[in-house]
């Protein structure tokens, strides 16, 4: 059995690489998809598809079409979400991105840090399980091939 992982969360650092090579380590069959991690890509992608907007607005409205369509599609063959909050960003499309997976009963992982524990606990509350790195999370997934 594969399991599959959507990794929700910030662009703006590695963190899915290094879950993925812990992942290989231990051995877990899990293939991963994520949201476009590109930055430019995906802010560019609306006018790459529709052309030319008229403003900021019609940009970010169009960028957001497409990459709330590839969100949708990618989240709904996973078979689990794992959703990184970290210190560093303000995370609006994680908090999305997880409402949704619970929302679509996909099973969740919140990975948060301790400092996150009050801004974050109605969603912790809904998550199957919360926990506060990433290899905890790897452990959960983990624990279901045992």
């Amino acid at each position: 059995m594969e399991l599959t992982v959507y990794l929700a969360g910030q662009i703006h650092d590695d963190w899915r690489d290094q879950l993925k090579e812990s992942a290989k380590q231990k051995g877990l069959p899990l293939n991963f998809v994520a949201p476009q991690t590109n930055h430019d890509r995906s802010d560019d992608i609306g006018e790459a598809i529709l052309g030319d907007q008229p403003g900021n607005l019609y940009r970010d409205d169009a960028a957001s079409s497409i990459n709330n369509l590839r969100t949708q599609v990618l989240m709904q063959k996973s078979d689990v979400v794992i959703a990184l909050f970290g210190e560093k960003y303000k995370q609006w499309n994680t908090a999305m991105d997880a409402s949704t997976a619970i929302a679509l009963n996909k099973p969740t992982i919140i990975v948060r840090p301790e400092s996150l524990i009050h801004p974050l606990k109605e969603l912790s509350n809904k998550a199957n399980v919360t926990v506060e790195t990433v290899d905890q999370a790897l452990e959960v997934l983990g624990y279901i091939f045992e």
